[in-house]
């Protein structure tokens, strides 16, 4: 095997032998999909068939697949397989409001995701000589067995540790002497913390490789994480309708995320027309599965914001790469008028080391106009001056407004006051009347 790619073949593959590939996968999965009551019923409104698929342009004659479309047709109405015979594992979101979406693979898809995991896990520089500690949740979340089976099927040494207890994790990390770590970017810098807290400097450990994801971050919220536990950090994206981890991830450049051709079928939409944007451009990411037989998923929706990055990767793989995620086409609130993402927020706070990483936004209706507060922990970097933190106050302020165009209310809180989630972070409240 090539020192580099785990498959070599398909990692490096001419972008025409890439999109051949892709047709004839496009074909089958649209032959598959034909068999769940929910694409039998789209594929007869609009006259589809393998057939009417001559070229990749071609998938714009299939509608969009929504989560709501999901949630309609839960729990199996986009099951196409025999699902008696052939199903061997339902996954569902993480959403916490309403219908779950769900997902049930057969084996040949649970082969394929664990080998898009190793893949992955191979191009940052991970082997089978490493000890790899997964710190996701297990069960219905994806994150725990995806990265498990990818990592086993790589023949790493794994520690299934699941999500949280922080200094059962330290403990591990320093016993078993652990390589590589999954966490998500907020549970990577609270380790960070506690690693502090229990008098240990993190670089003194064998921890030289972390995988991030599952929760937009910014690139200097990276950078910050690679400091403080003296790591390199891969960004990873993946989504429980599309499998889970394992789509996309950086190589070791850390230039942009390569995304699986020969599995996914990638478009970029303008959200609001749903037409297709130039290369380059920010919009929202549709993907159509290509390699799935039990439950086929056509130009979904993913609601998350993104852009193909133009040019070669210097790595040598052929496949496209995206950029980080900018946020959700539904994560976005408007106040006043603009449009802002919680993202931005993050990108000006992540500069100032008097600051913690926890932060929180609300927003409220204060005698009828519409209030963006932003709370933010301190460091123990932080001064108890109060002229000099009011100082910084005020200057975050006025960075904060440069960027959103709203001057929020900055209030500096104590470090640990404010929830810490074991999941994704919540960074987002809206308390407004009208909303």
């Amino acid at each position: 095997m090539n020192n580099k790619y785990w498959e070599e073949e398909i990692e490096i593959m001419s972008r025409e032998k890439l999109q051949e590939l892709q047709l004839q996968r496009l074909k089958k999965t649209i032959s598959i999909a034909a068999n769940s009551p929910y694409y039998k019923k789209v594929f007869q409104e609009h006259n589809i068939t393998a057939d009417s698929i001559q070229t990749l342009d071609d998938i714009r004659k299939i509608p969009f697949t929504t989560k709501a479309d999901m949630r309609t047709t839960y729990p199996f109405g986009l099951v196409s397989g025999n699902m008696k015979e052939d199903g061997v594992r339902i996954h569902s979101s993480s959403g916490t409001t309403g219908t779950p979406t769900v997902i049930v693979h057969s084996q040949h898809d649970l082969d394929s995701w664990a080998n898009l995991v190793a893949r992955c896990l191979y191009m940052v520089g991970i082997r089978k000589t490493d000890v790899f500690q997964n710190s996701s949740g297990y069960g219905m979340f994806t994150g725990g067995l995806g990265f498990q089976y990818g990592a086993e099927r790589l023949g790493a040494l794994t520690v299934p540790a699941a999500a949280g207890n922080s200094k059962r994790q330290i403990k591990f990390i320093t016993d078993f002497k652990t390589t590589a770590l999954h966490a998500i970017p907020s549970y990577a810098i609270r380790l960070a913390e506690v690693f502090q807290e229990e008098g240990i400097d993190p670089t003194s450990t064998s921890l030289k490789t972390l995988v991030i994801g599952a929760e937009p971050h910014t690139d200097e919220q990276r950078r910050k994480i690679e400091r403080m536990l003296g790591v390199k950090a891969y960004n990873s994206f993946g989504m429980t309708e599309m499998n889970g981890p394992g789509v996309a991830f950086e190589c070791q450049e850390q230039e942009g995320m390569h995304f699986w051709e020969d599995c996914y079928l990638v478009e970029i939409i303008n959200p609001e027309t749903g037409e297709p944007i130039p290369e380059g451009e920010i919009g929202e990411l549709v993907l159509t599965t290509l390699d799935r037989e039990m439950m086929p998923l056509l130009r979904y929706r993913t609601r998350d914001l993104t852009r193909i990055l133009p040019g070669k990767c210097p790595c040598g793989r052929t496949h496209l790469r995206i950029d980080r995620i900018k946020g959700r086409s539904d994560d976005m609130f408007i106040i006043k008028g603009v449009n802002i993402f919680p993202m931005q927020v993050e990108k000006v706070l992540v500069q100032f080391p008097q600051l913690g990483s926890n932060y929180l936004i609300t927003l409220e209706t204060v005698n009828n106009q519409d209030e963006m507060i932003v709370e933010v922990e301190l460091s123990d970097l932080s001064t108890d001056n109060y002229i000099e933190l009011e100082k910084v106050r005020k200057e975050i302020t006025r960075q904060l407004k440069d960027e959103i165009l709203v001057t929020p209310k900055l209030k500096l809180v104590k470090k640990g006051s404010l929830p810490q989630s074991e999941g994704k972070a919540v960074r987002v409240k809206d308390l407004r009347q009208n909303t």
